[in-house]
C-alpha cells in the first residue's frame, strides 16, 4: 500500500529515491523546479540531459527521461514535461500522463520513495489549484491501480500555498 502525503519542502533535499522534475521538452533546466534541481544536483544532470535529448530527440508527452540526482540526496531525476497550460485541447489529460509516465517510471528505476512537484504550475501557468488536483488525484489512482510498486509518494509544494492545495486535493 502506498502512503501519498502532501509537505511544503525543497524536493531537492528530500530523502528519497527519485524525485520528479518538471521539465521543458529539450530539458534545459533554467527555470522553476527545474532550475532548482539543476543547481542542486550540479552539472552531472544538465549533461546528462543533454545526452539525452541528443540521443532520444525533444522529451514528448508520455515519455520520461531518468538522469542520476548528481549531489542531490535522491537517487534518479525523472524527467517529465507537463503541458504549457492554455496551448494544448487538453491540457488536464496531459498533466495526468505526465504524472503517471512520471511514476511509472520512477517504479521501474527501482525505487520506493518519490517526491512529486506541483508540474506545470509554474512557469507554464497551469492554475495551482487545479494542478493540484489532477496531481493528487492522478497519484492516487496510480497509487491504487499499482499497490505494490511505491512506499510513499510525497506531493511536494516549494511555498506553504502550493503544499496546502495539495492537503486539500488529498482530503
Amino acid at each position: 500500500m502506498t502512503t501519498i502525503e502532501a509537505a511544503q519542502a525543497d524536493i531537492t533535499s528530500l530523502q528519497v529515491d527519485a524525485i520528479v522534475n518538471a521539465a521543458n521538452e529539450h530539458l534545459q533546466h533554467g527555470g522553476g523546479v527545474a532550475a532548482a534541481i539543476s543547481r542542486a544536483a550540479g552539472p552531472s544532470l544538465q549533461n546528462e540531459s543533454d545526452e539525452w535529448v541528443r540521443a532520444n530527440g525533444p522529451l514528448e508527452p508520455g515519455v520520461a527521461a531518468i538522469t542520476t540526482a548528481g549531489e542531490m540526496p535522491a537517487r534518479v531525476v525523472v524527467h517529465v514535461a507537463g503541458p504549457r497550460y492554455g496551448e494544448n485541447e487538453d491540457d488536464e489529460g496531459l498533466l495526468r500522463v505526465a504524472v503517471g509516465t512520471a511514476l511509472e517510471a520512477a517504479a521501474g528505476q527501482g525505487a520506493r520513495t518519490v517526491a512529486l512537484p506541483a508540474i506545470s504550475a509554474g512557469i507554464f501557468g497551469y492554475p495551482l489549484k487545479d494542478a493540484c488536483r489532477i496531481i493528487a488525484d492522478t497519484a492516487i489512482r496510480w497509487a491504487d491501480a499499482h499497490p505494490e510498486e511505491l512506499d510513499r509518494i510525497i506531493l511536494v509544494g516549494y511555498d506553504e500555498r502550493a503544499a496546502g492545495e495539495f492537503r486539500l486535493a488529498l482530503q
